[in-house]
């Protein structure tokens, strides 16, 4: 394994009081694997990067690099190259000056450079300073620079979360062509729900310092592990209501809403998308939210009925919030 983590916990102390960044955390990343974990800001997902590459030492717990014991290891033996939301290149230097760092002795260094920038869509600034690149330029670099520091491990800490939405995608498929050549691990954290379905082999779902489910993406926005999951992934997330027996839960895009439904509300709200929108209603269960096409919105405080189909009904313990299989 690229990176076994087992009961990892790192607690923080300001002012006399302790915090509990990392609460046993526990995942594997094979070679060749991108693992994305996603939550909410607090949970975790920064300090666990930190502690893999040995910027940060946990309290509890082993991790192995590399198959490597890493509780001891120093930062630079770790073989962990870390991708952070800001750039961090060398604003005095030319973008090839700071791509030409990690390979200082490397005799084949510019015709590994010039294919990374190529790969990038960076090949025409390579003359140019950090200043005198967009933002998405600048982040780019720093992934070309990372890789080719050829480490095992490649640490991305919320790489896209500055830029703009409209630069966001198109640096998001630069990242995945270019790091899917790279032959080391990826461990990828986010907030971005979008970003969490579409990036990673498998995908984590970290709160309040715990990972809660790892497994594909899809798998995990099908089916959560438990409620916490389900009211936290999806835009919007997953709607719970109580039965009386279970918690149930649905994804708006699966509530339908026509006459005759079993389950009747008023529409409080209606949010369009553009070809969609939302439709939130209230009803003797709690607010439903579904999505329909834009063409077909109810108005808001009129009455409609909504029917929940059971081949897309999750159900989960109403106590313990686990799913019920």
């Amino acid at each position: 394994m690229a990176v076994a983590a087992r009961g990892l916990t790192k607690h923080f102390y300001r002012n006399g009081l302790r915090r509990t960044a990392l609460d046993g955390v526990s995942f594997s990343v094979r070679d060749r694997e991108r693992l994305v974990i996603l939550g909410p800001s607090g949970a975790g997902k920064t300090t666990l990067l930190r502690v893999i590459a040995g910027l940060e030492r946990a309290d509890e717990g082993s991790l192995f690099v590399d198959d490597r014991d890493a509780g001891a290891l120093p930062a630079e033996d770790r073989r962990v190259a870390i991708v952070f939301d800001r750039d961090g290149l060398f604003p005095h230097l030319t973008l090839r000056q700071n791509l030409a760092f990690p390979l200082r002795g490397d005799r084949h260094r510019n015709d590994r450079i010039e294919a990374a920038a190529h790969d990038l869509g960076i090949a025409a600034h390579l003359h140019k300073r950090p200043g005198e690149l967009s933002a998405g330029e600048r982040q780019r670099a720093s992934l070309a620079r990372a890789i080719l520091s050829d480490p095992s491990v490649l640490l991305l800490d919320e790489p896209l979360s500055h830029l703009e939405p409209s630069l966001r995608s198109q640096v998001r498929r630069a990242f995945l062509a270019f790091s899917g050549s790279f032959g080391g691990a990826v461990v990828h954290v986010t907030h971005d729900h979008a970003e969490a379905l579409t990036s990673g082999d498998r995908l984590a779902v970290m709160i309040g310092g715990r990972i809660l489910q790892c497994d594909e993406p899809q798998r995990v926005y099908d089916y959560p592990a438990n409620t916490s999951v389900a009211r936290f992934f999806g835009t919007p997330p997953m709607n719970l209501i109580d039965d009386g027996m279970e918690t149930l839960g649905i994804r708006p895009e699966n509530v339908r809403l026509h006459n005759g439904g079993s389950l009747r509300g008023r529409v409080t709200a209606v949010e369009s998308t553009g070809a969609d929108a939302f439709v939130r209603m209230d009803t003797p269960r709690g607010e439903l939210i579904a999505r329909i096409p834009a063409a077909a919105v109810p108005r808001v405080g009129e009455e409609i009925s909504a029917t929940l189909p059971r081949e897309h009904v999750r159900r989960f313990d109403r106590t313990a919030g686990t799913a019920i299989a």
